[in-house]
């Protein structure tokens, strides 16, 4: 494994400093504190945002050791949801401070628990080695598709193996569509379309992202559809890589950075400052962040921060676009989730939600807590289930609640803990992606040509 260098070891320290005078600025006010599912679950001021910021400064001020149970423990509990950011009065970057512990505890790999050291080993060995991260990818589609993750939680195997094991089967059972979804429009695209026209600046450009491409390709293709139905192809890098989110939220920043200069690379090449398109939420919030990960390194800095300004949400790049309407699909009562990225870390959630406003007589209910965090943050579901499953239960409550059949999150990672929990439940519920459901809704209107008109 690669050893973390001095320099990662002090960011904690460098971070806190950086934002000593919001700290300071608390009021008390408890806001925090209430907007944090983990506190709300648990009633521990550790787990909570003022409790956690309390660890970091003893850790930096010499007071506790990083490698302490204590630290390492509250530390590792917490989602990431960033929901704190946006309920404090001060302005504290909590996700910056988060990343910044997680490196200081990963600078101690010999104190790591089994779990973190195979999330490291994979994390290093596998998703900075897209070779290796594409056939990971293959075989996850093959073992999904052949039925045999089914087989082995229907027959209760998996269960008896571990619960963990189990909840692992149902998130990628989860990333599965329904049969035929999508399928009517494999390869259609609209067959009359306009010029691109939101390319002042050069063609938009999509970010596929590893686990969308990898496991939700109809999504992407859903995208390019939607997009191109109202005049705005894009192109995507064939070099793009990982947006370095899960080694971010892994404390595994020098593995970040080296996936932001690979994608700063290759979507600055023959760009001219195009918009960058992502559909995933915690990609979006990640590459909207290459800024400040890189805002020490000489070469990248400055790039990083045009890189940064350029990321749309398909949501937002839609509403840029001013795109229309589709038609009534008669989809069954429909809600939506806002990813905790999308919304605090993207700040686009209303954009991705007006995608549904675009489909006519949409049975729409508005979901209770659908701000919160479902409980899946990444792999926080398997490094944490038992606080991940009592966060999710939480979820399927209030969706249960709202009647829903339908359910519309605008990231990867929410729709699979979703998609596992509502299936663990027993609650009959289709997941997908809210461009999804307008893909369907352009069909219906005959926006996409007959199936032979192909994408050049």
């Amino acid at each position: 494994m690669m050893a973390v260098s001095t320099s990662e070891a002090s960011t904690l320290t460098t971070v806190l400093s950086s934002e000593e005078e919001k700290i300071l600025a608390c009021v008390h006010c408890g806001l925090c504190l209430e907007a944090c599912p983990t506190y709300v679950v648990t009633a521990d001021e550790n787990d909570g945002p003022r409790g956690r910021i309390y660890l970091m400064r003893a850790v930096t001020e010499g007071r506790l050791k990083p490698d302490s149970l204590t630290f390492e423990t509250h530390i590792d509990r917490c989602l990431g949801c960033r929901a704190c950011e946006a309920a404090c009065p001060a302005g504290v970057q909590y996700g910056r401070l988060l990343e910044a512990a997680r490196a200081e505890i990963t600078s101690s790999p010999a104190k790591l628990t089994w779990t973190h050291r195979i999330l490291r080993f994979v994390l290093r060995h596998v998703w900075l080695q897209p070779p290796r991260l594409r056939a990971a990818f293959g075989f996850a589609r093959l073992f999904r598709d052949s039925g045999l993750g089914k087989l082995l939680v229907t027959t209760g195997l998996a269960q008896g193996i571990s619960a963990r094991f189990e909840f692992a089967l149902l998130l990628l059972e989860g990333s599965r569509g329904r049969a035929g979804e999508n399928e009517t429009n494999a390869g259609r695209m609209p067959a009359d379309r306009p010029q691109d026209a939101s390319a002042p600046n050069g063609t938009p450009m999509l970010f596929r992202g590893c686990v969308t491409e990898g496991l939700f390709k109809r999504v992407n293709d859903a995208t390019e559809r939607v997009l191109a139905a109202n005049g705005c192809a894009v192109q995507a890098p064939a070099d793009q890589v990982c947006c370095g989110a899960l080694h971010a939220h892994a404390g595994d920043l020098e593995g970040a950075r080296h996936l932001a200069r690979r994608n700063i690379e290759a979507f600055t090449s023959g760009s001219n400052g195009s918009p960058i398109v992502t559909n995933a939420g915690g990609c979006g919030a990640m590459l909207v962040s290459y800024g400040h990960l890189l805002s020490d390194d000489p070469k990248y800095a400055d790039r990083a921060k045009e890189f940064s300004t350029r990321i749309r949400d398909i949501g937002q790049q839609l509403q840029a676009l001013g795109f229309r309407n589709g038609a009534n699909v008669g989809f069954a009562r429909t809600t939506y989730d806002a990813s905790c990225h999308l919304l605090h870390g993207q700040h686009a959630a209303d954009a991705s939600l007006g995608m549904l406003w675009a489909i006519p007589d949409l049975k729409f209910a508005m979901l209770n807590g659908s701000d919160v965090c479902c409980g899946g943050a990444g792999v926080y579901n398997l490094l944490e289930p038992q606080l991940s499953q009592e966060v999710l239960n939480e979820k399927l409550k209030h969706i249960a609640e709202s009647g829903a059949e339908v359910l519309a999150t605008g990231n990867p990672g929410c729709h699979m803990q979703i998609a596992a929990g509502a299936k663990l439940a027993g609650l009959p519920l289709r997941v997908c992606h809210p461009v999804e459901l307008l893909d369907e809704s352009y069909s219906r209107a005959g926006f996409y040509g007959p199936r032979e008109a192909r994408a050049q």
